[in-house]
C-alpha cells in the first residue's frame, strides 16, 4: 500500500512537467530610425517623406528556426524579410528605404515560420 502511493506521487509530481506545453512564440515590434546597441533609435508612430531608412525592431520569445518580417504600404505587401532566430529570446531588426513618394498608412507582420501573426505595428510616412 506504502509503495502504491509512493509511485502515485511521484507520477503526480512528475506529470505536469511531462506534460506541460512549450510556450507559444511571441513578438514585439517597432518601427524606429536606427538601431544602436541592438536596441531601437527614434520609435515613433510618424515619421517625415524625408526620414529615408526605417527599421521594424522586434523581440522575439519562444521562436525556432526564424520569423518573417513583413512590411505593407496600405495594403500592398512591398518587402518581406526572413530572420533568424537563435536563442529562446532574441532581438532582430529589418530596413525598408523609403523613398519620398512613399506617403501614407504603413504596417509590419511579424510570423512565425508557419505564418500565423505574432505582432503588428502600423505607423504613417507624412
Amino acid at each position: 500500500m506504502k509503495r502504491t502511493l509512493l509511485l502515485l506521487a511521484l507520477v503526480l509530481l512528475v506529470a505536469p512537467v511531462a506534460f506541460a506545453a512549450d510556450p507559444a512564440p511571441a513578438a514585439t515590434a517597432q518601427i524606429c530610425t536606427g538601431v544602436k546597441d541592438r536596441a531601437p533609435v527614434g520609435v515613433a508612430d510618424k515619421f517625415p517623406a524625408s526620414v529615408g531608412d526605417l527599421y521594424c525592431f522586434s523581440v522575439v520569445t519562444n521562436a525556432t528556426d526564424k520569423i518573417v518580417q513583413v512590411w505593407f504600404h496600405g495594403d500592398k505587401e512591398v518587402c518581406k524579410v526572413e530572420l533568424p532566430v537563435k536563442a529562446a529570446r532574441w532581438r532582430t531588426w529589418s530596413a525598408k528605404k523609403i523613398l519620398p513618394g512613399m506617403t501614407g498608412a504603413w504596417r509590419v507582420e511579424v510570423r512565425d515560420t508557419a505564418g500565423a501573426v505574432l505582432a503588428t505595428t502600423n505607423f504613417t510616412v507624412e
